[in-house]
């Protein structure tokens, strides 16, 4: 596959350009499901209806094989870096275990919420855009960083 990334904005090594080739392969190929991809290893997984605030009822997260964002954060790390890197925590035990930048790399990862409670992590692919797992009723998809009004910072791995 090849990739084409913005004017000064290629991954800094062979792991994030993986994770953006990763990212790229999987839009449209896994459901988003609340609690998804939080099992023993990282990957699409029957979610949870606890703490499920979707639009769509009932919730369908417990019926749905597929990822949430931070599930698909995990999933697509642990692909590129051949372990389970960011763990089965939630976007907030992910940040703990990344390093703040000012100057996003693609394949960093994007979060959105405040310093105490995020809510949301995309892949960054450069260019203002991200990779992520939405939504309940999406899959995972391309969406410009700017689609949330949050943006808490872009963050690397390792710390």
């Amino acid at each position: 596959m090849l990739l084409a990334f913005a004017a000064g904005s290629a991954p800094l090594n062979w792991e994030l350009t993986r994770v953006v080739q990763i990212a790229y392969a999987s839009q449209g190929s896994v459901a988003y499901s609340w609690g998804g991809g939080h099992a023993s290893r990282p990957g699409p997984s029957k979610g949870t209806c606890l703490g499920y605030h979707g639009a769509i009822r009932p919730c369908p997260a417990a019926r749905t094989r597929g990822l949430d964002c931070s599930g698909f954060a995990r999933w697509v790390y642990d692909e590129a870096f051949g372990d389970d890197v960011l763990g089965r925590g939630n976007t907030d035990d992910h940040l703990r275990r990344l390093r703040k930048v000012d100057v996003a790399q693609p394949g960093d990862l994007v979060f959105y919420g405040t310093s105490r409670k995020t809510h949301h992590v995309g892949v960054y692919i450069g260019g203002g855009k991200m990779i992520n797992a939405f939504a309940t009723g999406t899959r995972i998809r391309m969406d410009d960083v700017s689609r949330l009004d949050d943006l808490l910072g872009y963050y690397h791995y390792p710390a």
